[in-house]
């Protein structure tokens, strides 16, 4: 890059995080344990509404994978979310009112917690219907990829979202409070994916999958971005420009070999596809605060009165982690 474009970009980060400090007044702490996060914690970050039903496998599928504490901000939930996560002793919680996509869709109080709280400190930045899978996280916690990160001076570690979904209709199997979501959503598609650069920022543009092939069939180019780099050793001048999809500095985006995808990469399980999708689809449709006034949602919308069912006679049933590196969709790099 040009000494113009590398000012461009420090001065884009100077004004996120500007933005992000401003928006802190919208914030306001529910119960703050932030006091009980210990030097080498990994710490979990989210913003959600309206989602009681998936916290108790959500928290416990990052427990068990070796988070210490989760940073978490309800956005005026109404159906017990804030009360069941103020129970929680790993959780700290902020309460949101004001607007989900004035506050960037929710990059602005991400940043201003980890600004606060993530230095110097992995963090792993997830929605709650994302599960985080690495090389190896079957055998190993997750403590044990971010020593080797460490060691190697790596400091992202990229994740390609992997949508999940039934064989059947979304809807035709209940989820129930606590249950794994895989054993219902428990297909994704192996191939059908597209990948370009961002010369912007450096990072991989990634799209594709069953909602590009069966929502976006016409018009590809709006299928959502499948790219994400949720994982991340923050340092002081770190912040997130769109959701998770691209950082800055920006050498945290860098995080893939231009010659050989060699480099260790994971994946994200997306388990939006339900039960519980056509009330969130309904809230959301009203509400209009996600990107591009909804446009996913409406897209959605369109899919579920059809009958929702993503499966074709080319999904692959998902197994474990050495299947998706198998594919191609993850990479173990020279990590052994």
């Amino acid at each position: 890059m040009g000494v113009w474009q590398r000012y461009q970009l420090r001065l884009r980060r100077k004004r996120l995080r500007f933005r992000a400090f401003r928006r802190r007044r919208e914030l306001r702490p529910v119960t703050n344990r932030t006091a009980d996060i210990a030097r080498g914690d990994i710490l979990v970050v989210a913003v959600l509404r309206n989602e009681r039903v998936r916290l108790p496998y959500f928290l416990r599928y990052y427990r068990d994978l070796g988070a210490s504490h989760f940073l978490i901000v309800d956005n005026a939930s109404d159906d017990g979310s804030r009360e069941w996560l103020e129970a929680q002793k790993d959780v700290s919680l902020w309460s949101a009112t004001s607007s989900y996509r004035s506050a960037r869709y929710g990059a602005d109080w991400v940043n201003w917690l980890l600004m606060r709280y993530g230095r110097g400190h992995w963090i792993l930045a997830v929605d709650v219907d994302e599960f985080f899978v690495y090389p190896f996280c079957d055998t190993r916690p997750i403590g044990a990829l971010t020593d080797w990160l460490d060691t190697c001076g790596v400091r992202s570690f990229p994740a390609m979202v992997v949508d999940m979904y039934p064989k059947g209709a979304v809807g035709s199997v209940p989820y129930r409070e606590g249950a794994d979501p895989f054993e219902i959503a428990n297909h994704f598609d192996s191939g059908n994916y597209t990948i370009s650069k961002n010369e912007r920022y450096g990072n991989l543009w990634i799209q594709g999958g069953p909602r590009a092939r069966t929502m976006f069939a016409e018009r590809p180019h709006e299928a959502p971005s499948l790219n994400k780099i949720p994982l991340v050793k923050w340092r002081w001048g770190c912040c997130f420009v769109s959701s998770t999809h691209m950082l800055l500095p920006r050498g945290l985006n860098l995080a893939y070999d231009e010659w050989g995808g060699e480099k260790p990469s994971g994946c994200l399980l997306h388990a939006k596809f339900l039960s519980t999708l056509e009330a969130k689809v309904e809230e959301e449709l009203e509400r209009r605060e996600h990107f591009a006034n909804s446009r996913e949602y409406v897209a959605y919308a369109e899919q579920l009165r059809d009958g929702a069912n993503l499966w074709c006679k080319w999904s692959e049933k998902y197994i474990n982690w050495r299947q998706l590196e198998i594919l191609g969709l993850m990479s173990k790099g020279n990590w052994a």
